[in-house]
């Protein structure tokens, strides 16, 4: 093991979300960052190799960068260089995002435990077990067959990052959980059943937690006690399962709820009440992404009709879509002037946060290159590299595979300092400056 690494058994893996360094920038999940990103593509200030494909995101700690990775590692990274400091490894992929809150970092791993780590040097410091993990599954998921078989959905692709706040570490589990541990001690508070898996991760406002589960209900949770406030039920898909499920984490911004879901909205709800205040159709495309809010705007992408989306935080009334010619589980991150977010077609977005327009463009090699002849010239999926292999639900699971060989960007930026950080599919992880 390498730079002081730790290895714990398998109840141990994880992944994590928090008050400080966290997903998608803050315990509300806005995807604010206070300073600027790149206002143009200078080149790639370092990368590093994980070993495994990324779908967590990479969340930023005084002069360190963590990463997950679906190697099974748990990465400290120096900022300025990319050298690794010290990795965690457990014993099965991690696919959901660090957090970082005082001396303390926390992470869920794929086998059902919240684990708590030294961010200095990585080694454990206590470790909560949940009842255990899985993917959302169904019979007849997405019309895939066999009809009688129950198939775990291959696009259930993160697991919940935890969000720190009253003391408590907050976070969904695979059992249908939403747990509240003691910060500390890591000793149980609470736990709320919810109709299924939760693979969401909670946002934290005002003493309520906001999440959502695969079973399409959406809810709002007392931190303290956790008591449920409210409940707003999404669109239900009983036959394929397709159009259901709120994959996508909440954004709480001046008192409304903003979510995207499966059932192919985003949805602006009232935080006290859970009254809907609007919903944005998207033309039966998913929303799985979390929405970043700012200046009375909601930034948001879609999955199959491939668009990043601006719309009126007040009345959901689109301001501007932009083509991203491929599928959008990446959740934007808002620096300076730009949005920035990722697509599956290997590439990072710089996007003019006021009029749409694209200001800077970074492709991975892997898409460069396009082994399996995924992408037509333009960057846009081609239908002829997806020809179906088993016509069944396997076929799901190998279109996976060929987005990781293009490298694929499913996680989510983070920003600082003039400097962009991503994963990608391809198993690096990206400083773009």
């Amino acid at each position: 093991m390498r730079g002081g690494a730790a290895f714990l058994p398998l109840l141990c893996l994880a992944s994590v979300a928090d008050a400080q360094g966290t997903f998608h920038g803050d315990g509300a999940r806005t995807g604010v960052y206070a300073t600027s990103g790149p206002t143009h593509f200078s080149g790639v200030k370092w990368s590093f190799d994980t070993g495994g494909p990324i779908f967590a995101s990479p969340v930023l700690a005084g002069n360190s960068v963590y990463i997950a990775s679906a190697s099974g590692a748990l990465f400290a990274l120096e900022r300025d260089t990319g050298m690794e400091r010290w990795r965690f490894t457990s014993r099965m992929p991690i696919s959901s995002t660090p957090a970082i809150a005082g001396d303390t970092l926390y992470f869920v791993s794929s086998v059902g435990s919240l684990v708590a780590l030294d961010p200095a040097t990585g080694q454990p410091k206590w470790v909560f077990a949940t009842e255990y993990e899985r993917r959302f599954e169904a019979k007849g998921l997405h019309g895939y067959g066999p009809a009688g078989q129950t198939i775990p959905d291959a696009w259930d692709v993160f697991t919940s990052s935890p969000v720190v706040a009253e003391g408590k570490v907050y976070f969904g589990s695979g059992d249908g959980n939403v747990y509240a541990v003691d910060a500390a001690s890591g000793v149980l508070q609470w736990k709320l059943p919810l109709r299924n898996v939760v693979h969401a991760s909670p946002a934290y406002a005002n003493g309520v937690i906001f999440i959502g589960s695969w079973g399409g209900d959406f809810q709002a949770i007392d931190a303290a006690t956790g008591r449920p406030k409210w409940q707003f039920q999404a669109g239900e898909d009983p036959a394929r399962h397709n159009q259901v499920g709120f994959q996508s984490s909440a954004a709480v911004v001046d008192g409304v709820v903003y979510v995207g879901c499966r059932d192919a909205h985003v949805y602006a709800l009232d935080a006290k009440t859970g009254r809907k205040l609007w919903d944005y159709p998207t033309s039966k495309s998913w929303v799985n992404g979390t929405p970043a809010v700012r200046g009375g705007v909601v930034y948001v992408g879609t999955s199959d009709s491939s668009r990043f989306m601006a719309l009126d935080a007040k009345t959901g009334r689109l301001r501007f879509n932009f083509d991203a010619k491929a599928y959008v589980f990446s959740s934007a991150a808002l620096a300076g002037s730009l949005a920035y977010f990722g697509s599956h077609n290997g590439r990072l977005f710089a996007i003019d946060a006021r009029t749409g327009d694209c200001v800077w463009t970074f492709q991975t090699d892997a898409s460069k290159e396009d082994p399996l002849h995924l992408l037509d010239a333009d960057g846009r999926l081609n239908a002829g590299g997806f020809a179906p292999v088993f016509r069944d639900y396997q076929d799901m699971y190998i279109d996976l595979y060929r987005f990781r060989s293009i490298g694929a960007i499913l996680s989510s930026p983070a920003v600082d300092e003039g400097v962009v950080y991503v994963g990608s599919l391809d198993g690096r992880l990206y400083a773009l400056h």
